[in-house]
């Protein structure tokens, strides 16, 4: 389990962090965060409620500047070279932020061409992306009139219409069914496998460790592992080891068992409410 100060520094990331911080006045959200994601990675990024997750995407897509640290993605300096960061990435915000007054179509086409693309060559991907999401049988509907799930789906066909190299995903399977979840999954993969890195956060965990290659935990705002899953399970397996402390006996530790562990999120019996024993 690789700790956050000693991400190694020999190839080009896709992402990486320097002592990334931020506060809001005194309250210190994210704190000397270090973090590396390689290319081609699907890379998931935890933490309980409150623990700078949702701060720490921000920061890393432009939404949030940071208090101190630097930020580099796919080698160029974010705070020198912000356009050309956001060329050449895709984000799905947890809070969608969408254009309720246009339809699928005419939301993609006008994403596109923010990014540059020429007018057939949006029409194109649009009509390519609504099919792909099932959303192409009721073109004169209105995003305000979509159904979450269906928000969802044109706010992730939107983040790639352009290609990008890497994507970040605050939340994506939130009020989503269980159709519209594999949609969303189906693209994802399909993503991967040409080479893009996707950043996503979730409190789902079996959608993560299904997801999932590598994973960082983030709690209270410091970065307290990252590596893959079985880097992970191997260093909770050393650690417990070490203290003498019993582990789940059903096998292969699960990534929701990393994360308590990791977190401190078991509870005694002392803790349970009394009136539910």
């Amino acid at each position: 389990m690789q700790e956050a100060g000693n991400a190694p520094h020999n190839s080009t990331a896709a992402i990486a962090t320097e002592n990334l911080t931020r506060r809001f006045g005194d309250l210190v959200a994210v704190q000397d965060v270090n973090l590396r994601v390689s290319p081609g990675q699907f890379f998931g990024f935890l933490g309980p409620n409150g623990a700078g997750k949702s701060t720490t995407i921000k920061m890393l897509t432009g939404l949030l500047a940071p208090t101190s640290g630097r930020i580099e993605i796919l080698g160029l300096d974010f705070e020198r070279q912000v356009v050309d960061v956001k060329r050449q990435i895709g984000v799905v915000p947890e809070g969608l932020a969408l254009f309720g007054r246009l339809t699928g179509a005419e939301y993609l086409t006008f994403v596109g061409r923010m990014y540059g693309l020429d007018r057939d060559t949006c029409a194109r991907r649009a009509t390519e992306l609504l099919e792909f999401m099932q959303l192409a049988d009721q073109p004169h509907k209105l995003v305000t009139d979509y159904s979450h799930g269906m928000q969802k789906k044109l706010a992730l066909a939107a983040a790639v219409i352009h290609g990008p190299k890497i994507l970040f995903l605050d939340e994506p399977f939130e009020g989503v069914d269980a159709i519209a979840a594999g949609t969303l999954k189906s693209m994802l993969q399909r993503m991967i496998a040409r080479g893009a890195t996707i950043f996503l956060t979730s409190h789902v965990l079996e959608i993560v460790e299904r997801l999932c290659s590598h994973v960082a935990i983030i709690h209270r705002g410091q970065l307290v592992a990252q590596g893959s899953l079985e880097e992970l399970r191997a260093g909770v397996e050393a650690q417990s080891a070490a203290q003498a402390e019993a582990l789940p006996s059903t096998g292969k530790l699960t990534l929701e068992e990393i994360f308590l562990h990791t977190v401190g999120g078991t509870r005694s019996a002392e803790q349970e409410l009394s009136w539910l024993g």
